[in-house]
């Protein structure tokens, strides 16, 4: 295997692969689609060339940043490669860009937490910064050290592992990971293993192999262990250990977030003999092999570098689609609108489509809201509410930021409204029916209780988690975590409190709801209506990637992480989004 050091050689071989033979102009033959909508910075001219340059760093190690894939996996206005049956563009790297995946290592929320983290427990920065980078910049971890007073201080300008670790969970990370305990407590909590053979990993049988190997150094080798959610469970299935501001131990494992356990507690698992109808990997939902409209797609996946198709290519399946969907609207408007600022290389456009295809996913696949027959009793509306969950794990699920929850309005004939429970004001705080901002959204306030019963209007279900210190009370450190105060997030379809995962994946502070069960909860509403008439009765599932409460909790931490992603959090819209929604319009007659 020959690495080449400099950009004189690299120039050399890209003449001997032919990339020049389109045009005599070295400049034209590297002008890689630069009017495409969707081109990223890899498909201009200078790209291609500067990607040698960065060999000389990166050959030394097992990878190399995107720039080098995007080459042929980034799309082309002179190549059908890498297009659905519309020609719409579905290149990895394209779709990639502008995905938290691509932006771990410059979430500006990732490194508030992570400093304030450090803040809480000095005598445990070390372990704390190589825990947490090992999956957030996989490609210069693990760092059991930085400089006093600096964190992340390996991802500035001035060190030469930067251009790795700003890649976050880039190409040469995911599709290297061998095959080795995924699915295993071993794996979990970054614990993926990097096979030492420079194999790039893929579904596809008897892969052509010299463009890579000549180009970039590696193997392409067909593996379907990419398709298997225990490569995602590496990263994605993450325990730690509860201390005290000393770094003294004060409980066992507590697990973070299980997305994966929570899978695999589901009827979509498909690793169990047999799997049901609806089983489905990670993979299948959050890099689908289907085009917007729901088709197979169906496509060679690569082109030359000189950005046309190889001949000799044919089309491939499956083909994913490399969005990574999710649910997180708010950090990606963060990172499209403070691009400058926090070194984000992928354009706006590339966010403006991400943030618009992560509103239809959450819309159309994550949740229902349904209103049962309203009927009268007395002077109140009694309202039955079924949510349901969509998706394959909690809802919402992984890093305990998160919340969803009903927001439920009653208008009268004239529009005006009679009851209001979950409406938020413009910084996205829950309020009661007079605007005033509920206590529990604010640092040190109490916990939302789960209820079955709701008739006022500071009550509101809201599903989320909230962790316990060693002695049971609210915190929002994560390494003071010992239990859960409350996580009565919607469990998936199919959840069994028997099953292995069971234990781990258990609500918390839900008490005798029996109504609580795998894939719904159902609870009522009881409203007083002023007088008889017709009343129309909204019903809208809310979701919010970070809570007001959370936000404030950080806050107390004075570090300029923290100090950054506060303001950038303050500027930004904070409006929360709607998974689903329904109404009812009902008669209420004389009493």
């Amino acid at each position: 295997m020959v690495f080449l050091p400099t950009r004189f050689t690299r120039l050399l071989a890209l003449f001997s692969s032919g990339l020049l033979c389109f045009s005599g102009s070295l400049v034209s033959s590297l002008s890689l689609a630069e009017d495409s909508p969707t081109a990223s910075v890899a498909n201009r001219r200078d790209d291609v060339v500067e990607a040698a340059v960065s060999l000389r760093v990166q050959n030394e190690s097992h990878f190399l940043d995107s720039k080098n894939c995007a080459v042929c996996h980034s799309n082309s206005n002179w190549a059908v490669a890498m297009r659905d049956a519309k020609r719409r563009p579905v290149a990895p790297y394209d779709l990639w860009q502008s995905s938290m995946m691509a932006n771990s290592s410059r979430d500006p929320f990732w490194r508030a937490v992570l400093s304030a983290e450090v803040a809480a427990t000095p005598s445990m920065k070390g372990v704390i910064e190589e825990k947490c980078t090992r999956c957030h910049t996989p490609m210069a971890a693990p760092t059991p050290e930085s400089p006093d007073g600096k964190v992340l201080a390996y991802l500035t300008n001035q060190d030469q592992r930067s251009q790795l670790g700003l890649d976050g969970v880039s190409c040469t990370v995911c599709h290297q990971i061998a095959d080795q305990n995924l699915g295993t407590d071993a794996s979990f909590t970054g614990h993926f293993e990097i096979n030492q053979e420079r194999k790039i990993f893929g579904p596809h049988a008897d892969p052509f192999t010299m463009p890579m190997q000549h180009h970039v150094g590696y193997t392409p080798t067909h593996s379907n262990h990419v398709l298997k959610s225990g490569l995602c469970a590496t990263c994605h299935t993450v325990m730690t250990h509860s201390v005290d501001a000393d770094g003294r131990p004060t409980a066992g494992e507590f697990h973070e977030q299980t997305p994966y356990l929570e899978w695999r507690n589901s009827v979509f698992n498909d690793e169990v003999d047999p799997p049901s109808n609806e089983a489905k990997s990670c993979q299948a939902c959050h890099m689908p092999t289907t085009d917007v409209d729901g088709e197979p797609i169906a496509t060679r996946i690569a082109h030359n570098p000189g950005g046309r198709d190889f001949p000799f290519l044919g089309q491939r399946t499956p083909f994913g689609r490399h969005a990574f969907l999710g649910g997180n609207t708010l950090m990606k408007r963060i990172l499209r609108d403070n691009a400058k600022e926090l070194g984000v290389i992928a354009p706006a456009e590339a966010f403006d489509q991400s943030i618009q295809t992560t509103l239809q996913f959450l819309q159309n696949e994550s949740a229902e809201i349904e209103i049962k027959t309203v009927s009268v009793e007395g002077n109140q509306l009694r309202v039955p509410v079924v949510v349901r969950n969509r998706s394959g794990h909690k809802l919402p699920t992984a890093y305990p930021s998160r919340r969803v929850w009903v927001e439920l309005v009653v208008t009268d004939v004239n529009g005006q409204t009679v009851f209001s429970s979950g409406q938020t004001n413009s910084d996205g705080e829950l309020v009661d029916a007079d605007g005033n901002v509920l206590i529990s959204e604010q640092a040190g306030g109490p916990v939302n209780e789960h209820h079955s019963v709701v008739n006022q209007s500071d009550q509101v279900q809201v599903y989320e988690t909230i962790m316990g210190d060693a002695d049971g009370k609210p915190t929002f450190t994560l390494l003071r975590g010992a239990t859960y105060v409350k996580d009565n997030r919607l469990l998936p379809r199919g959840w069994d409190p028997d099953h292995a995962d069971g234990p781990a994946t258990r609500p918390y502070g839900i008490g005798e709801d029996r109504d609580f069960v795998g894939g719904s909860d159902s609870l009522i509403y009881e409203i007083p209506i002023p007088s008889p008439g017709e009343y129309t009765v909204k019903a809208t599932l809310m979701f919010q990637v970070i809570t007001p409460r959370h936000a404030s909790e950080l806050f107390r931490f004075e570090t300029p992480e923290v100090a950054r992603f506060r303001r950038l959090f303050e500027q930004a819209n904070r409006k929360p989004e709607a998974l689903a929604s329904t109404t009812q319009t009902v008669s209420a007659g004389q009493r």
